[in-house]
Parts: structure tokens; sequence; C-alpha cells
């Protein structure tokens, strides 16, 4: 059995417990301190469910909005916060190499064009809808399969119950902790902050437990190939977007990039959502 030492922590807030407005989710709009008070208590949770299995060395990505929502003095001594954006095109999860043991992710939503979260997109808000080889992808699919191309396991997802069935059905090794049910355009949250809290932390410490026995259980699929389609607002978006290298229209709000190469992806995807 292998012990997992190094984990990363890549930390959204639109699937954090009880959020349900693009208000709570920027500051300083009214609401914004409570939601960011509780994605820091569940990064810190995920944290110290890590800790509690052992692991000694945590990077945590601060993933949302400015990248500045997290407190570090909340989490544990050993992790460290990556704060800000690094303008590469490993976006939200910066920071990531080979060397890592597994990656959680806390507070992730369900895409573009859902309806289980209200708060759903993809990167920004002129896309639409964003597929990868034909299938909605949510910027939980676009990280995991960053992960994967460094062969590194995917440990832990919380958010949104639809993102959390949707990555079981991907690989059902992957934990989850659904905390909240979009319904229109409200949420409904599945279990009290508090609680959301504390089966974070049991997930995290159970998931890193598991991988540490059977570590290849818990890899997202990585495909031979890419096709990532993005559909926009405006059709003069996807004109526009349509000079990407190597990118062409799809239909008068879409276009599409295809390469064997997941990097290539990600800088399409870096320059064009």
């Amino acid at each position: 059995m292998k012990q997992l030492r190094r984990i990363f922590v890549s930390a959204d807030i639109e699937g954090t417990c009880a959020i349900a407005s693009w208000e709570e989710t920027r500051d300083p709009r009214p609401g914004y301190p409570t939601f960011a008070q509780q994605m820091t208590r569940e990064v810190a949770a995920a944290c110290q469910g890590a800790v509690d299995a052992g692991v000694a060395d945590l990077l945590v990505k601060d993933a949302h909005g400015s990248a500045r929502n997290i407190d570090p003095a909340a989490l544990p001594r050993c992790a460290r916060v990556l704060r800000g954006w690094t303008n590469d095109p490993y976006m939200m999860v910066s920071g990531l190499d080979s060397s890592f043991d597994g990656v959680m992710f806390t507070g992730y939503h369900s895409p573009a064009g859902s309806d289980a979260n209200p708060l759903a997109h993809t990167m920004s808000s002129i896309a639409s809808l964003v597929t990868i080889n034909g299938k909605p992808a949510a910027e939980l699919n676009i990280n995991c399969l960053t992960v994967a191309s460094m062969g590194v396991p995917v440990l832990l997802v919380t958010g949104d119950e639809g993102l959390c069935e949707s990555i079981r059905e991907i690989n059902p090794s992957i934990h989850t902790v659904p905390v909240n049910r979009g319904i229109g355009a409200a949420t409904l949250n599945l279990l009290h902050p508090d609680e959301a809290v504390e089966r974070i932390r049991e997930a995290a410490k159970a998931a890193i437990e598991a991988a540490a026995a059977a570590p290849s259980s818990f890899m997202y699929p990585l495909p031979d190939s890419f096709a990532v389609e993005i559909t926009y607002g405006e059709h003069s978006t996807a004109q526009r977007n349509s000079c990407f290298p190597g990118a062409r229209k799809t239909g008068s709000r879409s276009v599409m990039f295809e390469t064997a190469d997941y990097y290539e992806a990600l800088r399409f995807m870096h320059f064009c959502l």
C-alpha cells in the first residue's frame, strides 16, 4: 500500500453548500462574505481529512473569481495556497504536476447548459455550451483531463448533486459529497453547512485511504484525441475565435478545435473561453 503524501486541492465557490445567487459569489456584494467563509470551511475540511489520512503536504488552488477568496489562516499548517491567477492554460489547477499523489475538487458546479445548478457555467459567461468529444464538459471535466494527462488520480469531488452524479458515472471510485440540488433559479441545500463540512472531511480521509490501496482505480479516463466545441451566446464571438490557429466554425455561434495533445486543447480553451 502506497502512503499518499502530496495532495492538490482545487476550490471553486458555485458548488458551495447553500449558495444560490451570483451576488453571493462576488466581492463586495451582499452575501459574499458568508459564502467565502463557507468555501474556506469546506476547503479546510478536505485538507483536514487529508491530514487525518497521513498527508503531509497540501497545495490549494483558489480557483474562483479573483482567486483571492480563501482565508489561508483557516487551513491546516501543512497547506499552502496559490492565490491569484498565473495566467497559464492550466487555469484552475495551476501548480499541479506529476509529483502529486492525488487531487480533490471542492465547491464545483454543473456545466453551461445544465439545469442542475442555477449558477451553471463553463469557465465564463460567453459560452452556452462546451463539449469535449461530443459530451458536455464542466470545468470539472476539463480539469480532470488535465489531472489525468499528468498521471495523477482524482480522489474527491464536492458540489452540486448533478455534477456529483455525472462524475460517478465516469468513475464510480471517485468519492463525492453532493451539497446542493438546483431547482430552476433556486438551490436546495441537501446538508446543513456544518454537516457538509463534516462529511467533506470524512470523505477526503476515506478517499485518500482507498486510493492508497488502489490508486489506479481513481484515474479519470483520458482519450487519445480531443474535439473541443464551444457554442457562444453571440455569433460575433464565434467569428472572432474561429481565427485561433487550428479552429474552425461549425455553425453561426460555434467553433471547434481538434488535437491529440491535451495541452493544445487547454490552450484553445484558455484563449477562447
